[in-house]
């Protein structure tokens, strides 16, 4: 990385990165510029780093010792990727036949993963059953009733509502019992001595309110004695998932996340297994997305920057907001940018007003931070533009770094 593009990197990132993070960050970037020049280049690259997936979850592992992993496939659902997280010890969660299979072809335990998507068709339950999956989610008297018809020694976990406040996509309208629900599964599933045997809940995505936590931990405890005086016996509490990546000042640590979930969940009976959905945080500071500026444009004063990735191609979350890092080679003075993706369709942009190097044009390359979930799995070929393609960078011989 040039001292220019250092500098640059440096206030970009100043108020968007721990201060102690950033010589890490310095060399990480530096090594996926350098690994870039080595490519032939034909479209967006992901360059991904499994050493640094591994610190992500072994830290995950020290700071919540008592909560078994199971990583969330659907963030990034590459074998290499789940390879590596399965030698280190981790479990899965999955929400779908597809990524069922891919784990059973990995000879991943089918006990050990839980079926985490509260609503499944009758065929991928009738699969995942026929595989020897046990564990399932639901939300609902219309699932319970679905998957005791298929698979009546199920194990089953009741996700319910929760505070999804202060998330970058709440989650709960969608999916979670509310307390008028619950009672009446819970009755359902004693009288019909359905095991239903945990509670689940999700604070949402990127959850930056720790807070969130501990009111998902308290109400799963009221459910538990509502299942107890009914006769069921709770085995499983799954605090879900929603840890989020650490790009903005706002941004909690797993620090303070972990904190209120060890002291919400220490006077749990022993009975009781505390497990976690890890996704996002794992995968996405693991991750660089490397694209390029396929042209610039002036329009009523306003600039705009078009890459050879956007919304179709793996940035559906910037569109949303999601305030990844972008870093640049370039030198000029930063200046205000609409960044826009490749294709013809109007919803193709990614961000209004983007601060970037003022002198940006054509051929640039552009590396987006913190982009290891959710930019390859949720790509597609639209207009006829490349996904990005995923690059490991332990693969690569040792790049010149700063």
């Amino acid at each position: 990385m040039t001292v220019e593009a250092t500098k640059h990197f440096r206030q970009e990132c100043s108020t968007t990165q721990p201060h102690q993070h950033l010589p890490r960050l310095n060399e990480f970037v530096g090594k996926v510029m350098s690994s870039t020049r080595q490519q032939n280049y034909a479209g967006p690259l992901l360059f991904f780093d499994k050493s640094r997936l591994l610190d992500n979850y072994r830290h995950f592992r020290t700071v919540l010792p008592h909560i078994d992993i199971h990583y969330a496939v659907k963030c990034l659902p590459d074998k290499d990727v789940l390879k590596t997280l399965f030698k280190a010890g981790s479990r899965f969660e999955i929400a779908s036949k597809g990524e069922l299979a891919l784990l059973l072809s990995m000879g991943v335990n089918p006990q050990q993963i839980l079926y985490s998507n509260p609503i499944k068709s009758p065929a991928y339950i009738h699969y995942a059953a026929q595989q020897g999956v046990e564990w399932y989610a639901i939300d609902s008297l219309d699932e319970l009733h679905k998957i005791a018809a298929i698979k009546a020694d199920a194990k089953l976990y009741l996700r319910i509502h929760t505070s999804n406040k202060g998330s970058l996509w709440p989650l709960e309208g969608k999916f979670g019992a509310h307390q008028n629900d619950i009672e009446e599964i819970l009755i359902t599933a004693s009288t019909r001595n359905i095991n239903l045997l945990g509670v689940t809940f999700h604070v949402g995505s990127q959850c930056l309110n720790p807070d969130n936590w501990r009111k998902g931990i308290i109400s799963a405890k009221h459910v538990f004695v509502q299942m107890e005086k009914l006769g069921l016996k709770p085995q499983l509490l799954n605090i879900g998932g929603g840890f989020p990546v650490n790009i903005s000042k706002n941004s909690p640590s797993i620090e303070e996340i972990a904190n209120i979930i060890n002291q919400e969940i220490k006077n749990l009976s022993p009975d009781i297994s505390v497990v976690a959905e890890p996704g996002r945080y794992l995968v996405a500071s693991a991750g660089c997305l490397v694209c390029r500026v396929v042209g610039t444009a002036t329009r009523s004063g306003q600039r705009w920057l078009y890459l050879d990735s956007g919304v179709y191609t793996g940035l559906m979350e910037m569109a949303k907001g999601f305030p990844y890092p972008i870093v640049s080679e370039r030198k000029g003075l930063f200046s205000d940018w609409n960044i826009a993706g490749p294709t013809c369709d109007s919803i193709d942009v990614c961000r209004k007003k983007a601060q970037l190097p003022s002198d940006l044009h054509s051929d640039d390359f552009i590396y987006i931070l913190s982009a290891g979930a959710y930019t390859v799995c949720c790509a597609s070929n639209f207009n006829g533009f490349k996904k990005p393609k995923l690059v490991f960078l332990d693969n690569i011989p040792k790049a010149i770094e700063i």
